[in-house]
């Protein structure tokens, strides 16, 4: 497949990463949800200083183009479901719970800028060959990885008689240690067994978009454990 078109979003999932951009393993550090409308990811540049170089009579003898900086992507989500995992997760905000301890709401409390997430995508694959000749695969996705998102904070809320969009914002950072992630998100051979990635984003990256083969997981809506990947070396 040399020119794969993206359909539309399918999975979402965000999983906790710590104050280094390291996954957080353990059963409540994971969500996974379908129930959103977009997700953005514009890129912040600063814009570099051009230098002229300029005669006395006014003639130019030179002229350097200033080279921007790259600051990251500034991340916009757009859902639909008030779910209290997803909140906590993204924002660092605590969750309520009912009698029973089950989620049933989320505090505003403030900004937790040392907490951070992992945001993941999967967008359907359209063409003719997304499935193998020989019946092998379920179909292909585009996968778009953010593995280290901060500043997580939930916008404007308005009630009313229309549908509720809610809007979270946050911005990626490069480096952490996110690695090839406890997830298994690609092929790993010809039979395509599902693993880890096969490298890691490089220090100075944000985000890296790639084409998979293996199936997203199963939206739940509820926390999902992190258990796997570089999570059963530790």
């Amino acid at each position: 497949m040399t020119c794969p078109l993206i359909a539309n979003l399918d999975t979402v999932r965000v999983t906790r990463v710590d104050s280094c951009g390291r996954p957080v393993c353990g059963l409540d550090n994971g969500f996974v949800f379908d129930c959103l409308a977009s997700v953005a990811m514009n890129p912040n540049v600063e814009e570099g200083e051009d230098v002229t170089y300029r005669a006395a009579n006014g003639r130019q003898c030179g002229f350097k183009r200033g080279c921007p900086s790259f600051n990251g992507y500034d991340v916009e989500i757009n859902f639909f479901s008030v779910s209290p995992e997803f909140l906590e997760i993204t924002t660092g905000n605590p969750v309520v719970y009912d009698f029973a301890g089950n989620p049933v709401g989320y505090d505003d409390c403030s900004l937790q800028c040392n907490s951070g997430f992992a945001l993941e995508l999967w967008a359907e694959v359209l063409g003719e060959d997304v499935c193998a000749a020989d019946g092998g695969g379920d179909g292909a996705w585009i996968y778009f990885l953010l593995p280290w998102v901060t500043n997580g904070q939930l916008g404007d809320l308005e009630v009313g008689s229309e549908a509720v969009t809610l809007q979270l914002t946050g911005a990626t950072r490069s480096g952490g240690g996110w690695g090839v992630g406890p997830y298994d998100v690609v092929a790993t051979d010809a039979a395509g067994t599902a693993g880890p990635l096969l490298t890691p984003l490089g220090a100075n990256c944000h985000r890296r978009i790639q084409l998979t083969t293996i199936a997203p997981p199963e939206p739940v809506c509820e926390y999902t454990p992190v258990t796997g990947g570089l999570c059963l070396a530790s």
